[in-house]
Parts: structure tokens; sequence; C-alpha cells
């Protein structure tokens, strides 16, 4: 179907928007010779309107799903109180056995010089009757070796042994005034304290290992110097170097008190 509208009409209808294109009826015959052509006016561009588009609706995509937030964690269970929670260990209850030669067999006149005129060495054990017995007795001649004390014929030992639990006999119940006495009687250049155990019994005092293996000491106004024991150097191999620190450590002292 053709519209034959005319120019007001077309006006019209592209102030609304709407866009008529007129397809002609014929092809345009040339003009003859002299005779203007007649053209179809076509709207000029400035005043071509674009087609009204159709309002994009916006599709309403589903909600994402939400991440699922990690469960609060639970808080835990309140530890059962404890009677003296903050309270150091307690020094388990111990045997002081007497001090006893390592090294009877060693002769004087070859003792190096620098070693003092004795030490005592106080430590907790499995075998006092034979301190250098078992692994941790050999590590602990070694040890001494090490530090040529096996030369030296005054080098005590004072073992601690714990007592059986239920025992008719308990332990000693002043350690420390018994291992002075015996500081009293030896005159040793220094005591050497292996282990927690011994170091706590020794000076009645209950810091962890590691802060008094840190500090100064003295026993009845000899020093003292607290390391590791043998038993526990046999667990842990990594702290040997340390314990050799120590014993240096006490040699050096030694040395400084008695330079010849």
């Amino acid at each position: 179907m053709s519209l034959h509208l005319d120019a007001r009409q077309r006006a019209m209808l592209q102030e609304m928007g709407v866009t008529v294109w007129v397809q002609p009826e014929a092809p345009v015959a040339r003009t003859t010779a002299g005779a203007p052509a007649v053209a179809v006016a076509a709207p000029a561009p400035a005043a071509r309107m674009a087609p009204p588009t159709a309002p994009a609706l916006a599709v309403a995509s589903p909600p994402a799903a939400r991440a699922p937030q990690p469960a609060a964690p639970r808080a835990p269970a309140p530890a059962p109180a404890v009677e003296n929670a903050g309270a150091a260990p307690a020094i388990p209850s111990l045997r002081l056995h007497a001090p006893q030669v390592l090294y009877p067999s060693a002769d004087p006149s070859q003792t190096p010089a620098g070693l003092g005129g004795g030490w005592l060495i106080v430590t907790e054990s499995l075998t006092p009757g034979e301190p250098l017995g078992g692994d941790a007795g050999r590590l602990l001649d070694n040890m001494l070796r090490a530090m040529q004390l096996h030369k030296h014929p005054r080098v005590f030992l004072a073992a601690l042994e714990r007592t059986a639990a239920g025992a008719e006999t308990g332990g000693d119940s002043n350690i420390p005034t018994a291992l002075a006495d015996a500081v009293a009687a030896l005159q040793p250049a220094l005591v050497l304290m292996l282990g927690h155990v011994a170091a706590r019994a020794a000076l009645g005092r209950t810091e962890p290992l590691g802060r008094l293996r840190a500090g100064p000491h003295q026993l009845a106004g000899c020093p003292a110097v607290v390391t590791y024991d043998p038993a526990f150097l046999l667990r842990s191999q990594d702290v040997k170097a340390a314990a050799w620190a120590d014993l240096c450590r006490a040699l050096a002292i030694v040395r400084q008190a008695s330079p010849g």
C-alpha cells in the first residue's frame, strides 16, 4: 500500500519521530534536453530524527550466591580450676648421697694448671652408687674428660636420688644446708650443678633452667654454674653446644680465681 503524503503530513510524522520512506513508483526519467529533473526532496539530515528505540528491559540477574561465612571459633572450654595454678613445679622428694671422688687414681702431679683446688658436681643420678655408669654416666665422664678434670684427684660428685613413691623414708628436708656443709668441708673452687632438679634443690629456687643458667650463683660462698644434666643431653642433642659453653664459662671462672 502506498501512502500519498504531502509535505505538511510528512513534517508532522517527523516531529512525532516517525520516518516515512517514500519509494518512487517508477525510475526517474532522464531529463530531456533543457528540461529540469524532478527530484523528491528527502528530509534534511539535520531534520531527521532517530527512530525511537525500545527501552532496554533490565533483566534481574539471580542474586549471587553468598560465600559461606567462616564459623566463629569456639571459645575453649575453661580449664578445670587447679589449686596453686601459678605456682612453680614442686621439687621432687630427693635424697642426697655423700660426695664421692670420681677419679681417685688421678696423679696430682699431672693435674693441668688452672683447674683449681677441686670441683663439686651436683646432679640427679639413677645409679648413685656408680655415678659414671650407664649412658648418662658415660656422657658425664666424656664431659669431664673434655675439661681435663679426669686428671684431677679432687673432683667430687654429690648424687641426688628421687625417693620412691610411698617409701617409708622420705627425702632430705634441707638439701641446701647439707650441700653448704659439703662445700665447707671440701673447699672446691667451683660447684657445677647439672640439671634443673639439682639446681633447684641446691639453691632452693624455682626459676626455669634457662634463667638459672644465665645468672651467677654462689653456694656457701663458692661460685656455682648451672647447666644441663647428661640425661637431658642424651634426649636433646641440639643443646650440647650450649652445655659446652656453660662448661667453658665454669673453667674461665676457676682460672680467673686461680691463674697459677
